[in-house]
């Protein structure tokens, strides 16, 4: 969410923003119509005021008369005269402001200078880790999955729907050998607290971290859609100091989280359809952080190689994207996405988006820092990201581990908990 001084005195700053993300056309006439509300809202402000100034003196004016036994019945028509237009400007101030909130909740964060402007073809390629393998001759996970047992996509789809997987077997352990591998990871050498959140959160939560207003058809709301299934364990886990103030040296503060995540995909039908690359219900390990504005750019590159290092352990080749201005989330203002290479399907698969929201998830959720004692608090800066998503780290093991037999290599850092070094 933005400052209103962003709207009052950085309109075109924010106009430019929108520019770069594309979307101009969107969220040019959302800002003017803001611009226009603010102004509005402060002169009525203005109006009150003047007009409680005036009655208030005239209240003086009575109470002086009566004490004097004069007669102050003009002045106590006037009074309440200026206390029904007081009510009357009050009256349309609300709606005002509520519409002003409205907009200001829609519109996207604003990217960091050094994000590329520009769609998704504007990407840049940071660096690459390792050698994908060529695809010749290399199988679909889809189809090894089936082949060893390790993928019900038929049975998933006949008790839930389609987007909906269930892993058997040697599958699920390695489902379950992505959580512990991960957290333990996570929370061991790379110091973050481990937290076991709620999968249901209410509307205030989904709100905070930017979820609602705009994207409310892609989730999986409960009964009056007060309460929501998680999209991602960023959510509750951002959420748990929402309101609150901590101390600067609480800072930087660190979450990791394991989930199962509900997102319905509305605006994707159509794409990715086979395998486990695009489903409604799916597994993640996340990594939340808190941090001084002063210190986010240094936090995003420590929570980008933390996410590196699960896929360099795991053995896949991957890429860092530094997503261009029209390809980063609504609420993000930089974002890097971790690619792996999957052979089968002959494609880079998103793994892990890592971005930095500066203080625009705060705002909404009211998450503050005091600097120092009786210094006034400050937004906290937000980020996260996947430490890793399961389903399509699971692709990418079954086809870039595929060998000649059918069968599929475990890798080495996941042995322990499957039980196995070789799948088939």
């Amino acid at each position: 969410m933005h400052d209103l001084r962003m709207i009052r005195d950085q309109a075109e700053a924010l106009r430019d923003a929108m520019r770069r993300r594309g979307k101009l056309d969107v969220y040019g006439p959302v800002i003017d119509e803001a611009v226009a509300l603010d102004r509005t809202r402060r002169q009525t402000i203005q109006a009150v005021e003047e007009q409680k100034a005036k009655r208030n003196a005239l209240t003086q004016v009575v109470g002086k008369k009566k004490k004097g036994g004069e007669d102050a019945s003009v002045e106590m028509a006037e009074a309440r005269e200026l206390g029904e237009a007081i009510a009357a400007l009050e009256a349309t101030l609300a709606p005002t402001e509520a519409r002003l909130d409205e907009l200001l909740l829609g519109v996207p964060n604003v990217p960091l200078p050094d994000v590329p402007a520009g769609d998704e073809s504007a990407n840049v390629v940071v660096r690459s880790w390792g050698t994908p393998r060529a695809p010749e001759g290399i199988a679909p996970h889809w189809e090894v999955g089936t082949a060893l047992g390790l993928l019900d996509l038929e049975r998933g789809a006949k008790i839930s729907g389609s987007g909906f997987v269930v892993y058997r077997g040697a599958g699920a352990r390695m489902i379950r050998a992505f959580m512990n591998a991960m957290l333990d990871l996570h929370s061991g050498e790379f110091g973050y607290e481990e937290c076991w959140v709620p999968v249901v959160v209410n509307r205030s939560s989904m709100v905070g971290t930017g979820q609602l207003p705009k994207f409310e058809d892609d989730m999986y709301a409960l009964e009056e859609k007060e309460l929501f299934l998680i999209p991602t364990a960023e959510v509750p886990v951002t959420n748990l100091y929402r309101d609150e103030i901590l101390a600067a040296e609480d800072l930087p503060k660190a979450f990791c989280a394991y989930s199962p995540c509900f997102r319905r995909e509305a605006g994707s039908a159509g794409k990715d359809t086979r395998g486990v690359l695009r489903v409604h219900e799916f597994d993640k390990v996340e990594l939340v952080r808190y941090c001084v504005p002063e210190d986010g750019e240094a936090q995003l590159a420590l929570l980008l190689g933390h996410a590196e290092s699960v896929l360099q352990r795991l053995g896949l080749p991957y890429r860092v994207v530094l997503l261009a201005a029209g390809d980063t989330g609504f609420g993000s203002a930089k974002t890097y996405d971790l690619e792996v290479f999957a052979p089968g399907v002959g494609k880079w698969l998103e793994v892990s988006s890592c971005s930095l929201f500066t203080d625009f998830q705060a705002r909404r959720a009211n998450i503050r820092f005091r600097p120092a004692p009786g210094e006034k608090p400050r937004f906290v800066y937000t980020l996260n990201g996947s430490g890793l998503a399961f389903p399509r780290i699971f692709a990418a093991i079954l086809e870039h581990y595929q060998q000649p037999d059918g069968s599929v290599v475990v890798p080495e850092a996941l042995r322990p908990w499957v039980g196995a070094d070789r799948l088939g």
